[in-house]
């Protein structure tokens, strides 16, 4: 590493040249167009839920790296890093091993006694490491990270009108109508009973994600319901405005065709918002959502972790 750069935390006021950096390092270019979405996501808004550390590398009064690392509320064992992000000229010079290593440490000051180069929900980019980020997953095995799970993303393609994530949703609506279950928007005011349902069902931190979805600007839900009980959901854009999810149905519903209702819905939500794909984030059923929408896998991802010693 050269001797010149120097590690700082960073303060919020600082976010808009880190979205500025990140807009110039990320190489995916979805992930550059949302390099704004992505930072808000896992600094501001995160921090309102856990501890967030942001940290920059300077060469000089240059900022040409950033790291977000953060500590699940509900684990302060584990810490997280988020993001890091070098600018392309300043790569292979150290940079992103020193900001790893301080935020070990960062980490580690707070209780972690492992770090995961993974998602943390439900305020997340993505999953882990893209692995077309070739280089973050040399560099994460370089630093003794160990690979545990893999994740992946679908694309439901939204650029024309006959794609089969587009269908019309209105005769399984209307059926679905006839045995009393009605689908529509879900508003503020259902947030409640959408988090006891996400809760109840599918314990996790969907109801997180749920609450960053209802009543935000390019984001929205959709539920399912009968009698005022709640049989389904499905969000889109609470981490990002291209990503779908989360989803969920009671499993006394599973099969009534309210799950495909739900989705496409969304999906057709974010078309109308000028999007022509949707990320499916962090996928279970690969068959629902290859069926319900022609979606396919295309983004994968390395999630690692390692021990780090307490201080």
């Amino acid at each position: 590493m050269d001797a010149e750069i120097t590690i700082t935390e960073l303060t919020l006021d600082q976010a808009p040249a880190v979205v500025r950096l990140c807009e110039r390092a990320l190489d995916l270019p979805e992930d550059a167009a949302e390099a704004g979405a992505v930072v808000d996501t896992l600094w501001p808004r995160a921090a309102s839920d856990r501890p967030v550390v942001a940290l920059g590398a300077y060469r000089g009064t240059d900022l040409v790296g950033v790291l977000l690392c953060s500590v699940p509320s509900s684990d302060p064992g584990l810490g997280h890093v988020d993001l890091v992000a070098v600018l392309p000229d300043q790569r292979r010079r150290g940079v992103g091993r020193v900001l790893v290593e301080r935020a070990e440490r960062v980490l580690a000051e707070r209780g972690a006694t492992e770090v995961l180069l993974a998602g943390n929900p439900p305020y997340y980019a993505w999953p882990g490491i893209d692995v077309r980020y070739t280089p973050a997953v040399c560099a994460a095995l370089a630093l003794g990270y160990q690979q545990d799970r893999t994740a992946w993303n679908m694309t439901a393609d939204l650029s024309y009108d006959g794609s089969k994530a587009l269908r019309s949703t209105e005769a399984t609506e209307r059926r679905l109508a006839e045995q009393g279950i009605a689908v529509r928007r879900a508003e503020p005011a259902d947030l409640p009973a959408l988090v006891a349902f996400a809760r109840s069902t599918f314990g996790g931190t969907w109801d997180g994600e749920l609450s960053e979805s209802v009543g935000r600007d390019g984001a929205g839900c959709h539920l399912a319901e009968r009698d005022g009980e709640v049989l389904g959901f499905a969000a889109y854009g609470s981490s990002r405005p291209s990503w779908f999810g989360p989803m969920g149905t009671a499993p006394a519903a599973e099969g009534s065709g309210i799950g495909g209702v739900l989705l496409r819905r969304c999906l057709q939500d974010q078309r109308a918002a000028g999007l022509d794909r949707a990320q499916i984030g962090w996928v279970g059923p690969v068959p629902f959502y290859s069926g319900s929408a022609g979606a396919r896998i295309e983004r994968v991802f390395f999630l690692y972790r390692r021990t780090v010693s307490t201080l």
